[in-house]
């Protein structure tokens, strides 16, 4: 008799984690505003901005290093 219990509810829990393994998140479902954005990004990344030359670096004072005294 505990045997049939015990593999009866066996049963039962495998079932009930079947159904929760098949649940869907609610981000799955289809989001206008979201596909929007997304095909506008991706269509930035198909028409690069051009590229502009780089400009000259501003001109900076050498670093001076400690002298090294000997003993």
């Amino acid at each position: 008799m505990k045997y049939v219990l015990m593999l009866g509810l066996a049963l039962i829990a495998l079932c009930g984690a079947v159904t929760f393994a098949e649940a869907r998140p609610p981000t799955v479902t289809n989001s206008p505003g979201y596909d929007a954005r997304l095909k506008e990004s991706r269509s930035a990344l198909d028409n690069p901005p051009t590229v502009q030359a780089p400009g000259i670096p501003p001109v900076t004072s050498p670093k001076h290093s400690r002298k090294k005294h000997t003993n």
